[in-house]
């Protein structure tokens, strides 16, 4: 897990200065670049990030949310989102839970299920407020354009 703190903004996710570009790879490399130079060489399909109050806050940077999904990132648990942020991750098919991260730690192995809110991890077992149906019924998808395609618009029955 990869554990940050309060008000992490999309700039601090993918730097305005990096953000040139829209292929995938470009945006991995990126994520973080700042804040943990370290986090698109160590990071690995399916870790988590967690953060606290106000993750994503700030411009409204799709390439944010798009880089973490890029870097392989299994999805984002935090106190609350900037809701720009979370709009786009949910539109991309990035999971996330809301709720008190303040027992999780950095670098700790976690099981995730994004579909109950369960987390646990090696000093416990945790629960959070999973995505509501329709949101998740996006994210399960893959985002928004895999659901209209899959199903041909946006009819929630």
């Amino acid at each position: 897990m990869w554990l940050f703190g309060d008000n992490v903004s999309t700039d601090t996710i993918t730097p305005g200065r990096y953000n040139l570009t829209k292929d995938p790879e470009e945006l991995a490399r990126i994520a973080f670049i700042e804040a943990r130079p370290e986090f698109s060489k160590e990071v690995k399909p399916g870790d988590v990030v967690a953060g606290g109050r106000n993750f994503g806050i700030g411009s409204s940077r799709e390439s944010a949310a798009l880089s973490l999904k890029a870097a392989g990132v299994a999805g984002v648990i935090a106190q609350s989102f900037g809701r720009i942020f979370y709009r786009n991750a949910v539109n991309l098919g990035l999971p996330l839970l809301v709720g008190d991260t303040s027992g999780l730690r950095d670098g700790e192995i976690v099981e995730v299920n994004w579909r109950t809110g369960e987390v646990r991890t090696e000093s416990g077992t945790f629960y959070f407020k999973p995505l509501d149906g329709f949101l998740l019924r996006i994210v399960e998808e893959g985002g928004i354009l895999s659901f209209i395609e899959r199903r041909g618009d946006l009819c929630i029955e």
